[in-house]
């Protein structure tokens, strides 16, 4: 044996110690192995809602809480389950000392963040909206917590100072019961009103000044508006009220990261005040007192996902559940509004004639010949020559574009593209007629019917509004706001603002008039809400104009929709809506949804269906080559039936593996 080889003895200790370390790591991962399925000492149950959104698999499963998660596996949480074979997410609803299941539980998989994203009242939130949409509780949950980022988790949190801040005075003195809603806010109770806001009303900031008085009296606030660029006013006038860095703002328009730290500030109760879009509607804010939603009437508080909820319906849930107050503001009304006034859930805030009567002079002007293209009357020339020499003036038009309709110039039939028979439009005053569907241009279009080659334009878009306008107005700036060209805002410079509907920039000092151009068009919706949504957008853009301003609209002055607007009477025309649904059966005052599918998909389903008995169901209609639809209707009282009935139903046909309809309760349009 030469000098470098070794002996037995010589490797006995090394052998000894490897294997003394294998042994150890063996015991350590025995006992690791028994940490992760011995249960913890004190409430070794877990009550977990799995990320499955399969109906008949819409409640808790029991899990056991090993002790290594005993502290981690807090309500709330997000954990790693074993389910029908698969790792799937989770979040922890409760801990138990017991369970109801006979044979043993599996234990959870693992506990992916500590933090408590889902609170007790979002929890219960989620099942009160789940079910009034007849929806799956993990579709509502996406909803309400956003996803998880694990580096913003880790980052050091500030608390903001925790002085309150003080009421201002005076933003609702000219409110009948304004003043008292607020007194209530601060004394800690929870009033409901109803608000119409008057032109020129600064409403950002007297949603500011609720909120204030809501955190004097020392709970929390919820605002939820139409767009982002309300956020920004909103947010704006927050900071004014409260200061700054004092509350969070939630939109889906936020990224991963901005939008976890926001979620994360208020769940963790450094923000109290939430400001946002459909998101923020499930913010987690602790001691919540107030829910305000504005403009409840505009689409985008309906969420275009699965179950659909509407915002002013969650945040009705939720001040019942929560016991807090809410506020529904607008410059119009809309008939769920007036329904809620009907029934006493709230009560009205509105300023008297009086003020309105001070803010602005409003008329309707009736159109020469829209026949031949005459679009603006004398009295709307002079509206906008005279509040020109005041400051700037907005022209509302409803369509985009430059000509988003063409028909022949001779016998007026619609213009057609010769390859696909889709409607032909103008993009520019020097672009050829283009097919809106196959985009092809037709230079040499000519019409089918009398073989003329001449083209009108029976609407224009704002483009053409535009250019028709700096023609009639030379030396003045027309500027204008719709699609992906919104302005946010203008200022005091006495220009022309042409804007589309929901797209009209906000006035410094407000507009000192406002011209809404082409009202007809916006009647001219096949649509249940048309009138409905036609007020709130009139009223919308007029509300934008400075206290002692000028409204024009051009249309027939004896429609009842021009005729609220002339009044500023929202309240009575949403009344006098509520009325008309009322004998047709239609919502609000009856609850009604909308079940869509394929034929044999549709036919089963309503076969499946256990309605209550005063139901009517209509149709199936075509909605498409490939679906059909069915609406069921029932009066509002077997309103809560009806979606039970519809979510058994779901439960039937998720455990039965059936092909799948759309269910959707409240659509906004029929």
């Amino acid at each position: 044996m030469t000098n470098h080889e070794a002996g037995p003895a010589e490797m006995l200790p090394g052998l000894r110690a490897s294997v003394a370390d294998g042994k150890a790591r063996a015991a350590a991962t025995r006992a690791r192995k028994a940490a992760e399925f011995e249960p913890a000492g004190v409430d070794p149950v877990a009550r977990v809602l799995v990320d499955v959104p399969l109906a008949h698999l819409d409640r808790t499963f029991d899990y056991a809480v090993p002790t290594a998660y005993a502290d981690t596996a807090v309500p709330g949480a997000r954990v790693k389950v074993r389910f029908a074979g698969q790792d799937v997410n989770g979040y922890v609803v409760a801990r138990a000392a017991t369970s109801d299941h006979t044979g043993r539980l599996q234990p959870l998989r693992r506990v992916v963040s500590a933090e408590p994203v889902l609170s007790p009242v979002v929890a219960d939130l989620t099942a009160a909206v789940a079910a009034r949409y007849a929806g799956a509780r993990a579709d509502v949950l996406r909803l309400a917590v956003p996803p998880r980022h694990a580096r913003v988790e880790a980052e050091p949190w500030e608390m903001p100072p925790t002085e309150v801040p003080g009421v201002a005075s005076g933003a609702w003195q000219h409110v009948t019961h304004g003043e008292t809603f607020l007194a209530h806010l601060t004394d800690g109770s929870a009033p409901r009103g109803v608000w119409s806001a008057a032109p020129g009303d600064d409403w950002p900031a007297m949603v500011a000044a609720a909120v204030a008085a809501t955190l004097a009296g020392g709970r929390g606030a919820v605002v939820c508006v139409p767009d982002q660029r309300d956020v920004d006013r909103v947010g704006a006038a927050l900071d004014v009220a409260l200061g700054p860095d004092r509350h969070a703002t939630l939109t889906a328009d936020l990224g991963p990261a901005a939008r976890y730290r926001a979620f994360l500030s208020v769940s963790r109760g450094a923000r109290r005040v939430v400001v946002g879009t459909r998101a923020a509607a499930f913010a987690p804010v602790h001691d919540l007192g107030l829910v305000v939603i504005w403009d409840d009437g505009d689409d985008l508080h309906a969420e275009p996902r699965a179950p659909y909820p509407h915002v002013r319906e969650v945040l009705g849930l939720r001040a019942e559940a929560e016991g807090t107050a809410m506020l529904l503001g607008g410059f119009a009304r809309s008939t769920e509004a007036a329904m809620l006034l009907r029934s006493g859930w709230a009560r009205e805030l509105a300023p008297p004639r009086d003020v309105v009567r001070e803010r602005a002079r409003t008329e309707v002007a009736a159109a020469e010949d829209r026949a031949v293209g005459a679009r603006l009357p004398r009295p709307a020339f002079e509206a906008i020559r005279s509040g020109l020499a005041h400051g700037p003036v907005l022209v509302q038009t409803p369509r985009a574009g430059y000509a988003p309709a063409l028909a022949c110039e001779r016998c007026r039939t619609p213009a057609r593209c010769g390859h696909c028979a889709g409607p032909l439009v103008l993009p520019g005053p020097t672009a050829p007629p283009t097919c809106r569907w196959c985009g092809t241009a037709d230079g040499r279009w000519a019409c089918r019917e009398c073989g003329h080659r001449g083209l009108r334009a029976p609407v224009r878009g704002e483009a053409r509004t535009a250019e028709e306008l700096g023609r009639t107005f030379p030396g003045t700036t027309v500027r204008s706001s719709s699609g992906d060209r919104v302005l946010a805002r203008v200022g005091e410079r006495p220009d022309i603002v042409v804007a589309t509907v929901g797209a009209e920039p906000v006035a410094e000092t407000g507009y000192a008039a406002v011209v809404l151009l082409d009202t007809w068009l916006t009647l001219a919706r096949d649509d249940m809400r048309v009138q409905e949504e036609a007020v709130r957008r009139w009223l919308g853009a007029a509300g934008l104009v400075r206290p002692g301003g000028h409204v024009v609209a051009v249309g027939d002055p004896a429609h009842p929709a021009l005729q609220a607007l002339v009044r500023w009477d929202p309240a009575g025309f949403a009344d006098r809506e509520l009325v008309e649904r009322g004998e047709a059966h239609l919502p609000p005052t009856a609850r009604i949804a909308t079940i869509t599918g394929e034929p044999g998909a549709l036919d089963d389903a309503v076969t499946l269906l256990d309605l209550p008995e005063p139901a009517e169901v209509l149709g199936p209609v075509p909605v498409s080559a490939e679906e059909q639809r069915v609406v069921v209707r029932v009066p509002l009282a077997h309103g809560a039936r009806l979606s039970a009935a519809l979510g058994e139903l779901q439960r039937v046909r998720s455990a039965r593996k059936l092909d799948a309809v759309r269910i959707r309760v409240d659509p906004p349009s029929i």
